[in-house]
């Protein structure tokens, strides 16, 4: 009995002061606003003219008459945005083209039965098929007073991945700068809105006034500069990942082709080696 006589007298406590605190804010903040409230009924205060606020409030008068530091941040960003949009459209066809090739060449040399039959077939059609051909036949050539097929495939497998790394990079290029904007971009955003709220709140010292329609335009002249950072960011980080997908996709596709060349230097080396079997085998007959 005694505990729950001492819980109701804890819980009564916090409601007092609860109740006490809530009392010391309310008063703290009719005693901060008094001053504003007296200005704005007093007739003698000067006040900004209508004249004085900017009518427009559009996005386009709103960038007008931001200050010119704001105004260089949203200029930055827009040439962001166009740089995202244009490395888009570019890298797009590139992956596309590059990707519609590597299928085409694998599906010819998975019906090819040797390197010379698939350098028939292939031709110039695809780039990376080509150089692995190339490669796989150069290293066959230097390599063909030697009988340790082992240490071929190893020679021919070490180039086929400088081969694919080359290509990697080369398709990688120019998605840097997606990652950079869509890191970056809403950080300079936030700095020119912090830089459009400070001249807001220097105009209100220097006004004397904390009118809300003197104070609006400013702020929302500064939030712009937030949204014209993620509206260069987000597109930026979506292209990027879905480039990141694509491009992985473009590199399994690399793989399966240095494979498919791989098997068929096997192959080379097989009938090689059979047919200098024959060859010690009908001499010694």
């Amino acid at each position: 009995m005694k505990g729950k006589k001492a819980v109701w007298a804890m819980r009564q406590g916090v409601r007092l002061l609860i109740a006490g605190l809530a009392v010391l804010v309310v008063a703290t903040l009719a005693a901060a606003w008094a001053p504003a409230w007296a200005q704005d009924t007093t007739a003698s205060t000067p006040v900004i003219g209508a004249a004085a606020l900017p009518r427009d409030l559009s996005p386009w008068g709103m960038f007008v008459a931001a200050d010119w530091v704001v105004k260089t941040v949203m200029i930055g960003l827009a040439l962001a945005s166009v740089a995202t949009w244009t490395v888009w459209l570019a890298k797009t066809i590139e992956i596309a083209a590059a990707k519609r090739r590597a299928r085409r060449s694998l599906g010819v040399l998975s019906q090819a039965r040797s390197l010379a039959e698939a350098a028939d077939r292939l031709g110039h059609e695809g780039a990376a098929a080509a150089e692995f051909l190339g490669n796989a036949i150069a290293e066959l050539q230097l390599s063909a007073d030697t009988r340790e097929k082992d240490g071929i495939k190893e020679r021919v497998a070490s180039r086929f991945e400088r081969i694919e790394a080359g290509y990697a990079r080369a398709i990688l290029r120019g998605t840097g700068i997606l990652a950079t904007i869509g890191a970056t971009a809403p950080f300079v955003g936030l700095f020119g809105t912090v830089w459009g709220i400070m001249n807001s709140f220097i105009g209100i010292s220097k006004s004397h006034t904390t009118n809300l329609a003197v104070v609006a335009p400013g702020i929302a002249e500064a939030l712009l500069a937030t949204a014209f950072g993620l509206a260069a960011a987000i597109p930026a980080v979506v292209i990027y990942n879905m480039f990141s997908r694509s491009i992985g996709g473009y590199r399994a596709l690399l793989g399966d082709t240095s494979a498919e060349v791989l098997r068929l230097v096997s192959r080379d080396l097989d009938r090689r080696g059979a047919a200098i079997g024959r060859a010690l085998s009908n001499a010694a007959e």
